[in-house]
């Protein structure tokens, strides 16, 4: 029999949980089949949601929690009030090895600080970040921090590159990827001094990637590296500035085709393209912060 994964939720994460998160759950066993779903939440309300999907609930297990972290708790009260909430126990199932992964669409600060005092930081890794896949002319690429680390010393920024060539490896399965530092400039001269420090110590440094050097914004889509990396204040505001030019774009075409009845025709013909480009650029098919 294949191998199991068994991916925990904390189902009570996120604007429209716990009914998406469940839906989502479905989605996902469809994709994956071989995979088990431990659902931290109120069984009052997973219950009844889970009992719709009767295939899921042959391969998950609801565990009852009460308490909820809210989207607007600081990550400090969260670790010290929320110690039986759905997120604390989603996460505390991967320390405990029931889980090989967590899943919340929660409070993300809380998020971060949780899984850092409950599942610890790899040896050598002091701050862990956001990352996420932007869709690219080539594939994909990991872009890291998307706003875990507001400010990021020389060392945080080393770190990053770091796991952004791990996960680019394991995700995107390129054997030695190719990393970028985010700047204003590629040139070597450009940029604030502590980003010029960075791409002394990765050019010189033995890794598992290979350090291409500072890549512009417009690197992102292009897809020039396998990996982006920048702080978490820099990320966050390009992450959301990419998707919010996304949904913008997808509205300036709607209307568009709209817009006369050869306009409307040609959307008719060319459904199946626009289909296909809206699933690559919807920013709910990507992971945010």
């Amino acid at each position: 029999m294949p191998n199991v994964n068994t991916i925990a939720l904390d189902a009570m994460g996120g604007d429209q949980a716990p009914p998406m998160v469940i839906a989502g759950a479905d989605v996902a066993r469809k994709r994956y089949p071989n995979t088990h779903f431990l659902i931290f939440g109120d069984d009052a309300l997973c219950g009844p949601l889970l009992r719709r999907f009767s295939r899921l609930a042959a391969v998950a297990e609801v565990v009852h929690t009460e308490d909820i972290v809210a989207a607007d708790a600081k990550p400090s009260v969260a670790v010290r009030r929320g110690r039986k909430s759905s997120m604390w126990l989603a996460i505390n199932s991967v320390a405990e090895r029931r889980a090989n992964a967590v899943v919340s669409a929660g409070n993300t600060g809380a998020l971060m600080a949780m899984s850092k005092l409950i599942l610890k930081t790899l040896p050598g890794i002091s701050r862990p970040a956001i990352a996420g896949l932007i869709p690219t002319r080539r594939s994909e690429s990991v872009f890291l921090d998307l706003g875990a680390n507001i400010e990021c010393g020389p060392e945080n920024l080393i770190e990053f590159a770091l796991m952004g060539g791990i996960l680019a490896r394991a995700v995107l399965g390129v054997i030695r990827p190719t990393v970028g530092l985010l700047n204003v400039g590629e040139e070597e001269f450009k940029g604030r001094n502590e980003l010029r420090e960075v791409a002394n110590v990765l050019r010189s440094k033995d890794t598992l990637f290979d350090f291409h050097g500072f890549v512009e914004g417009d690197d992102l889509t292009t897809g020039t590296t396998d990996v982006v990396v920048t702080d978490g204040f820099t990320g966050n505001i390009t992450l959301k500035t990419l998707e919010g030019v996304s949904q913008a774009y997808s509205d300036f075409l709607r209307r568009s085709l709209r817009s006369s009845l050869s306009a409307r025709l040609g959307g008719m013909l060319a459904r199946s393209a626009f289909r296909s480009l809206r699933e690559k650029v919807d920013p709910r098919k990507h992971n945010g912060a």
